[in-house]
C-alpha cells in the first residue's frame, strides 16, 4: 500500500510539472513574436520555450526526486559510460514537436517518463494547446480533459476500417511507400496526420489504430507515450525485430518502429 501511495504521488507531481511547463510554452506560443529560434549541431531547432520548459521540469524533479538521474533532450550531454548502469531515470522531452511550435501549429507536447531497467515504467504527456493530459503506467493509462478523467482506450476497435496516423513534419519517402502498400491491403484505410508524441497517444486513446515511423527519433520522443500506450493495451515495436523498444542505449536514436493497438495483430 505504501508503495502504491508513493507511485501515485510521483504521477501527480509529474502531472503538475508537465502542466506547468506546458502552460509556460503556451504563453510563449501565444504572446511572443520572437521565439528565440536557434539550431543545434544536428540542425534540429531549439527555442526559448524548449529551454523554459526544461528548466521547470528539471528543477521540479531535482526538488522532489533528487536521487533519480535525469536525461533530457535539452539537458547536459551525459556519456553512456556515466549512465549505462542506471536502473532508473527520468527521460524528458520538454517540447516535443518544436517544428510544429515554430510553425504556430498546436500539435506539440511535454513528455516526462520514468524508465526502469531499460523499459518505460510510467509516463506523462501534456498537450497544452488542447489541455489534454495523458498519464499512466504500463498497467493502466488515463486521459484528463475538461475536468474529466477517462481510462484508455476510450474507443472500441473497428475491424472493418484501419485508421493509420503519420507525422505532419517528418513524412519521408520510405514511410509514404509503406503507407501506400498498407492502402493496397486495406482499401478502407483512413490516414491522418498529427505531430509530436500525440500520434502515439492517439493509438492509446483509440482514435487511431496503427502508426509506422520509418524515420529518425530519439528515446525522449517515445519514452513517456510508450508507457501510456502500453497501459492502454498497445505497444511500440522495433520495425524489424518486432521487440518492444528499449531505452538508455549507447545510441539514443530509436530504430524504425511501429505503434499499434492490441487488437491490430496482422497488417
Amino acid at each position: 500500500m505504501e508503495k502504491k501511495r508513493e507511485f501515485m504521488r510521483m504521477i501527480e507531481i509529474l502531472n503538475e510539472l508537465a502542466i506547468s511547463a506546458g502552460q509556460a510554452i503556451k504563453k510563449i506560443h501565444q504572446e511572443d513574436l520572437d521565439l528565440g529560434v536557434q539550431y543545434k549541431d544536428d540542425e534540429s531547432p531549439l527555442t526559448k520555450a524548449d529551454l523554459k520548459s526544461n528548466q521547470i521540469i528539471t528543477e521540479g524533479l531535482r526538488k522532489h526526486f533528487p536521487e533519480i538521474p535525469i536525461l533530457s533532450e535539452e539537458g547536459e550531454d551525459i556519456h553512456f559510460s556515466d549512465r549505462k548502469d542506471w536502473s532508473q531515470f527520468f527521460l524528458i522531452d520538454p517540447l516535443d514537436g518544436t517544428k510544429e511550435f515554430i510553425k504556430k501549429r498546436n500539435n506539440f507536447t511535454v513528455n516526462i517518463a520514468l524508465i526502469e531497467n531499460n523499459k518505460p515504467k510510467l509516463g506523462v504527456v501534456y498537450a497544452p494547446m488542447f489541455d489534454k493530459l495523458f498519464f499512466g503506467d504500463i498497467h493502466e493509462s488515463f486521459l484528463r480533459e475538461e475536468g474529466n478523467t477517462h481510462k484508455l482506450p476510450m474507443r472500441e476497435f473497428n475491424n472493418e476500417k484501419l485508421i493509420v496516423v503519420g507525422s505532419q513534419s517528418h513524412m519521408n519517402d520510405e514511410t509514404k511507400a509503406y503507407i501506400e502498400e498498407l492502402q493496397k491491403n486495406h482499401p478502407n484505410m483512413e490516414f491522418r496526420q498529427s505531430g509530436s508524441s500525440l500520434k502515439i497517444c492517439l493509438i492509446a486513446e483509440g482514435t487511431a489504430d496503427f502508426y509506422p515511423r520509418l524515420g529518425p527519433t530519439c528515446e525522449w520522443d517515445t519514452g513517456a507515450a510508450h508507457a501510456i500506450v502500453k497501459g492502454a493495451g498497445g505497444d511500440i515495436l522495433d520495425f524489424h525485430s518486432k521487440e518492444p523498444l528499449r531505452y538508455n542505449k549507447e545510441d539514443i536514436y530509436n530504430p524504425h518502429f511501429l505503434v499499434k493497438r492490441a487488437e491490430v495483430t496482422q497488417i
